[in-house]
């Protein structure tokens, strides 16, 4: 591949890069103009196979590398993937839209959470438990649990994959990756980086393919002992369901609906350019999007007012363009999805304030939009828009805040600005979200726990527990 080229991308088995045994592959599309600009390789059951064999012997080899070495071949791949974050960042732009800018941060994000990870292998610590007899020792010791299958979505193709082969390898097991066909390119390069740093042969797998074709063959597999999953709230389900028929383990990171609470106390100026930013990233298509904002009757109007403001001073545009502050929608399939949700929405007496539009017949491109006052039976009120769709609503104060934004069988993300203590306290132990942030974005760091309640998974994929379910807890008691 030459600087500035978008590569085909094949599979990635037993350390080699490979078709598919078929020969055959997926088109992929530029999001920003509908050209076509590679193809990927789709796998089938002997590709599977050959897989899962390799992640079994894979298993064997790592699981047996102490943690020490673990941990300096990831650092080694974190430092990779900072020196080749340009051209990684270009790959994506062009396969999944969004302004370069935001797709170098990913990357290098990527590259801080290896780094953490990297750590969190030599602190897989176990337990000496007291006995009640002298001549007997009790341990309880940390093992990995096994070969790994990860299916990871296409809105942030390195971060939702780095996540989890980061917390598999430092725990010592092997992974399969099914990454996403219309983003497959840059997480391949981000398994190349590994690949390049040292990790052996067999010990990560990535594949591409039909999704349902592939799970329902993987998860039942006797060889895949753990199971990871980041999209949507009906296929988790589904999927857990197989895991669970069969005793796998596994981490569920489903869909959101994330509420706002925005007081009359709160620095409004502030709320507005957060959750302003916040919204809009990556076209709306992220999993903690603030999507309901709930704004205190006072300070309504001077919200709404600065919100439509900023909604359009975005510049919408191909990745590419670096005036460029919003990008296509990945998937042609969202734009009638939205206008479908936008129209209900005002039918049923909602306002829409801007927006609302596709842009052009030429790429996937849509209106940063606003909609105010929408009434809880509308769609869009129930369903998560996943896209570029802020909806306002004003509430009377916090318990009206509150009750709203756990009306919805959704727990992911939440979000509040206020200046009361009380209230930070009561919407940090009340609001039922995985994950609430107040006064800021202070979310997905690798840091701190990442992951939803209720019908948003279950799991962490950040923080000190993100590792924990890929490990076992083995208890060993001796007799001298």
């Amino acid at each position: 591949m030459t600087a500035n080229s978008y590569p085909d991308t094949k599979l990635f088995l037993n350390g080699e890069w490979k078709p598919s045994r078929s020969g055959q592959t997926i088109a992929v599309a530029d999001p920003a103009t509908g050209e076509v600009i590679g193809q990927v390789s789709k796998a089938a059951i002997p590709d599977l196979d050959e897989a899962l064999a390799a992640a079994q012997a894979g298993f064997e080899k790592w699981s047996a590398t102490s943690a020490y070495e673990r941990a300096k071949i990831m650092r080694a791949a974190a430092n990779l993937l900072r020196e080749r974050k340009e051209k990684i960042a270009w790959i994506m732009t062009r396969e999944q839209g969004k302004p370069l800018a935001e797709a170098i941060g990913e990357v290098g994000a990527g590259a801080d959470l290896i780094d953490w990870f990297a750590e969190e292998a030599r602190r897989t610590y176990g337990q000496i438990i007291p006995a009640r007899m002298p001549n007997v020792s009790q341990l309880a010791v940390k093992l990995p649990v096994g070969p790994v299958a990860a299916f990871s979505p296409w809105n942030f193709p390195i971060n939702q994959v780095v996540r989890k082969l980061s917390a598999a390898l430092a725990a010592g097991c092997s992974i399969i990756i099914k990454a996403p066909e219309e983003t497959p390119a840059s997480p391949a390069e981000l398994v190349r980086v590994f690949a390049d740093a040292g990790v052996p042969a067999g010990v990560v797998g990535l594949v591409f393919g039909i999704p349902s074709e592939i799970s329902e063959y993987l998860i039942p597999h006797p060889t895949i002992r753990k199971i990871t999953f980041t999209g949507s709230t009906p296929v988790g389900k589904h999927l857990a369901g197989l895991a669970g028929q069969h005793m796998k383990r596994t981490t569920m990171e489903l869909g959101g609906h994330a509420p706002a609470i925005v007081l009359a106390d709160a620095d409004i100026d502030k709320a507005v350019k957060v959750l302003s930013f916040s919204k809009f990233r990556n076209a709306g298509q992220v999993c903690v999007s603030p999507t309901r904002l709930l704004v205190e009757e006072p300070v309504f109007d001077r919200f709404l007012t600065g919100f439509v403001h900023a909604t359009e001073a975005i510049k919408v545009g191909n990745g590419l363009d670096a005036s460029s502050t919003m990008g296509p929608l990945a998937n042609e399939r969202r734009i009638p999805a939205l206008e479908e949700l936008i129209a209900d929405a005002v039918e049923q007496g909602g306002t829409l304030k801007t927006g609302g539009r596709r842009i052009g017949n030429s790429g996937n491109f849509f209106e940063p939009t606003v909609l105010a006052n929408v009434p809880k039976s509308a769609r869009i009120m129930n369903e998560e828009p996943f896209g570029p769709v802020a909806i306002i609503n004003s509430i009377s104060g916090l318990e009206d805040g509150i009750t709203e934004a756990n009306r919805l069988p959704f727990g992911l993300a939440s979000y509040a600005f206020t200046s009361s203590q009380a209230a930070v306290h009561a919407i940090g132990m009340r609001v039922q979200s995985g994950m609430t942030s107040i006064n800021h974005n202070g979310l997905a760091l690798p840091e701190v726990p990442f992951g939803g309640i209720k019908d948003s998974g279950y799991g962490d994929e950040g923080g000190s527990a993100a590792i924990e379910s890929y490990l076992m807890t083995k208890f060993v008691t001796t007799a001298a």
